[in-house]
């Protein structure tokens, strides 16, 4: 059995994948919707960290913040079953040495594996895993990622060098996304159509994720349904910033995408959908991106 801590847009996609592939799952999350839908499809809810790791060698952990990622660590630690902890959420790189000394003191393993893709990718099992991790652990999520991955990269075998490479990942994508809102916001201001720009972008030099993803998904539908809270790009964006300053690295650009997304979740709210950000050039332009002409 497969466990499964945090059933939240990514989480609980991956849960039901896995369902969906014939693995059986035990999970938990503190909202009661998101253990709802785990059992409506199939799944086995727990009642808490500790009781998930009690039922599965295997714990997968998705969380939405490194306090939450921290405290069901600690508590899956607790477990009987548990044999392997394997840390998907985007946390940094001093977090994942201290949990893989955790784990290792306590005689249990550690796999460092942040994935990419969004929740659509989930349900498809689509997404992109980037490992870190002693191979012969790696070794035993072969079923786990034969379910929800259509791609894989071992980056290391030290935990942490996984969250550096999904973090410079992060900050291209975040920084895609609103540099495309500013871009295409001034198109549209200056009486070009939205769906016409990002047709000829995904042909031309300036196509990026935001543009090939995000816009024809989201954004020029109006249906703003991507799936990952606002909170999830500001996160990632100061966990970006953390890592350049222990590696003394300098981050220009970085951080002025970290005090825009400091003025966007002012402006929106940290819950509210990653493709609303657009409504706040929209209003800045008096302007309306996608939708019916």
């Amino acid at each position: 059995m497969i466990g499964m801590l945090g059933l939240g847009s990514m989480g609980g996609a991956m849960a039901r994948r896995m369902l969906a592939q014939g693995l059986e799952v035990v999970g938990y999350d503190p909202g009661a919707a998101a253990c709802a839908r785990l059992a409506e499809a199939g799944g086995v809810v727990a009642a808490g960290a500790q009781e998930v790791a009690d039922r599965a060698d295997i714990v997968l952990a998705c969380l939405p913040s490194k306090a939450a990622s921290l405290d069901c660590a600690e508590a899956a630690l607790q477990g009987t079953a548990l044999e392997l902890y394997v840390e998907m959420s985007t946390l940094g790189r001093a977090p994942l040495l201290a949990l893989d000394e955790m784990f290792r003191a306590a005689g249990k393993g550690f796999v460092d594996c942040p994935i990419s893709g969004g929740p659509k990718a989930a349900d498809i099992g689509g997404l992109t895993a980037i490992v870190s991790g002693r191979p012969e652990e790696i070794a035993r999520l072969e079923t786990v990622f034969a379910a929800l991955m259509g791609n894989r990269f071992v980056v290391g075998d030290t935990p942490g060098m996984a969250q550096v490479c999904k973090l410079v990942n992060n900050i291209l994508s975040v920084t895609a996304m609103v540099t495309t809102c500013e871009a295409i916001s001034m198109g549209v201001k200056a009486g070009l159509d939205a769906k016409t720009m990002i047709d000829v972008i995904n042909v031309s030099t300036g196509r990026n994720s935001a543009t090939l993803d995000k816009f024809p998904k989201a954004i020029l539908p109006r249906t703003f349904d991507y799936g990952g809270p606002l909170s999830v790009g500001e996160k990632d964006v100061e966990l970006y910033l953390e890592l350049a300053r222990d590696t003394g690295m300098p981050a220009f650009i970085g951080a002025n995408v970290a005090n825009l997304f400091h003025h966007l979740t002012a402006q929106l709210g940290e819950t509210v959908d990653y493709a609303r950000i657009i409504t706040v050039w929209e209003a800045w332009g008096g302007i309306t991106v996608g939708g019916e002409k």
